[in-house]
Parts: C-alpha cells; structure tokens; sequence
C-alpha cells in the first residue's frame, strides 16, 4: 500500500480540517432548527391553551397522535410538549435573549430554564454557557455553585492600578473560586493545594475562566542572585497578559500582597514579551477580611486582587437570601424587580451584559 509522503501530510490536514468545520456548522444548524422548532411546537400550544380551546389533557392526545403517525419520533412526549410550552411563555417577549436560545443545545435551555428563578438569571446563564462552552455537567456546577448569587452580591475585590490597567478584568475574575473537585482535606498544606491544582489542572482553568491558560507550575525568577518560585503563572488571552497566582491556605494577610507586587516586577521586567500588556496577580487565599482587604488594596500600585478558594459547593440558600436583601434594599418596596442594567453591568462589564463579548 502506497503511502502518503511527509509534505503531503499537511495539505492532507487542511482537508480532514474542512470536513470537522463543516461537520460543526451541520451540528449547529440542526441544533438551530431544532430549537426553533420546539419554540414553534410550544407557542402552539401555549396560544391553544389560553384561547381555551385545549385542555392540558389534549396535550397527552397530542403526544399518542404523533407517536402513532411517527413511530420513530422521539422528544414529544406529555412531559416535553409541556416544556415546550414553557419555553416559549417564559422567553416570549424577551428579545435581548432570543438570539441566545438557538446557540445552547435543547438539554442546557431546559436546565436554565429549570433552575433560573429570574430573567437576569437566566439571562446571565445562558451567555456564560456559550462564552465558556461549559458542557451539560459544568453548567449544573456552577448553577449549583451560586455562580449568579455570587456575582452579584460578592464581586470580585481588585486594586485601583487594576482597575486603571485591565478595567475589563472586573467580569473576568471572581471573589471566589470554588475547587470542591479537589477533595482536600480539612487540614491540608500549601503542598496540597499546589499539587491538586496541578493534578486537576483542566477543572481548575474551567472555574477559573475560558480565556486562561496554564503557562507554568512553580515558575522560576532569579532577581539579585537570589531564587524565587511563583506558584502558578498563567495567561490570559482576552486580557493579554500574565497572571501570577500565589496560594495561601490560611487567612489573608496584609503582607502577603508585598511578595505578589514583587513578583509582578520581575514578571515586568524579565518574563513579560513587547505586545503584552502589564501582567496581573492573583493572591488566592482560603479566607479573607474584606475590610482588611480593602485597605491593603487601596494603596496597592499593582494590578493585583484577593480572592478565596472554596473547599466545598457554597450555601445557594443562603446567597439567595443576600441577593433578595439586595434587591429590596435598591427599590425599597418589599418586591423583588430585577435589578438595574446599571448594576448589572458594573457587575458583568458593560461590554458582556450588552451581548458583545
């Protein structure tokens, strides 16, 4: 059998390339179509219903119908007509989020529309799931995770020279980053968590964020014949930039921000290429004072933040309770109305709540 020759090999490449794009394009068409057909089915329904001339009971008949004429159909039963309906009485109106719907497979939409208690909510699930590509699994975590609780009423606590330098890395990091998946122990060592980070690096760069990438563990920096060991360095190609990481398994501490602007410095100077921007740091600690937080930060000169890392899934309940004292607190009226763009926005960065990530 013949062979194909070394330099044929990329040109061969190019095409097994063209067949996996155009493979991804028939997918996403047919997951287009799909939606807008369940949207299609469920406003028929829902219009049936309210014009009272369905019962819900028609709906079952509707069901044995279509698995009489199609014995091969699959996806309409009693229970899916019904969430078919929902989806389009819940979505119906909302223009800012049409357009979201057709980029998420049937089985996300029905999980955001399961678990999202408010259209921002909602809102807010649906673009995180198609920014990060989170899979059926991780959308559940960070549901799960009070991903939108904590956004809103625990936003991330960044230095001023952060805000000047990356204003847009306020959407791009966390107060808190939750790392259950390691399964460490109650007493675990700086070892520990270095290690499990390092072991479950594709979980870690999930929960940190689509953008990052892992640059390096235990990177060296020589300054004055003297060695130093940064904990991780990662990049991150929105923000085009290094990011240090420096772990702390106990309380944070004022001084621990001195080592982190020090290691920004040599990054600055030895490490960071020409067309990179300044690089930042993250001081990752497993509890914080945000009053002593906020003190050292407001001197900081460096582009730096302090963040926890969470052992455990957080209490939802709780963080619930915090946002809806939050909501009450804005409009001072006993209801829950969402809250305003604006808040939204300084939340999510104006560019991300606008849909133009």
């Amino acid at each position: 059998m013949n062979q194909a020759l070394p330099s044929t090999d990329a040109a061969f490449n190019e095409v097994a390339q063209m067949i996996a794009a155009a493979r991804q394009r028939a997918m996403r068409a047919v997951n287009t179509e799909l939606v807008e057909l369940y949207w299609q089915v469920g406003a028929y329904i829902s219009h049936k219903i309210q014009a009272a001339e369905w019962g819900d009971g028609v709906v079952q008949q509707l069901a044995d119908y279509l698995a009489r004429q199609q014995p091969g159909l699959r996806g309409f039963t009693r229970r899916n007509l019904f969430r078919m309906r929902q989806f389009y009485e819940v979505y119906r109106g909302e223009e800012k989020v049409s357009a979201l719907l057709t980029q998420l497979p049937w089985t996300q939409n029905l999980i955001i529309l399961a678990q999202g208690k408010r259209p921002e909510e909602r809102e807010f699930y649906l673009r995180m799931t198609i920014q990060e590509q989170w899979s059926t699994r991780e959308l559940e975590r960070q549901i799960k995770s009070a991903l939108f609780e904590r956004s809103l009423t625990q936003p991330a606590k960044v230095s001023t020279a952060l805000r000047q330098i990356h204003p847009e890395a306020l959407r791009v990091f966390k107060d808190a980053y939750v790392v259950e998946f390691l399964d460490l122990a109650q007493g675990h060592s700086e070892a520990d968590l270095h290690s499990g980070l390092v072991q479950q690096l594709k979980d870690f760069l999930i929960e940190m964020g689509r953008d990052f990438c892992f640059v390096a563990s235990r990177y060296p920096l020589q300054v004055g014949g003297r060695d130093f060991v940064l904990d991780l360095l990662l990049f991150h190609r929105g923000l085009n930039c290094l990011v240090a990481i420096e772990l702390k398994v106990g309380r944070f501490e004022p001084e621990h921000l001195g080592k982190l602007d020090f290691y920004l410095e040599a990054l600055d100077r030895q490490v960071r290429k020409p067309h990179e921007n300044p690089a930042l740091g993250v001081l990752l600690c497993a509890s914080k004072d945000d009053e002593v937080v906020e003190y050292a930060l407001n001197r900081s000169l460096s582009p730096a933040l302090i963040a926890e890392y969470q052992t455990q899934l957080p209490d939802k309940k709780l963080l619930q309770a915090k946002l809806h004292e939050l909501y009450a607190h804005q409009h001072n009226d006993g209801l829950e109305p969402a809250p305003t763009e604006e808040k939204l926005n300084a939340v999510f960065g104006v560019s991300y709540y606008k849909g133009t990530t």
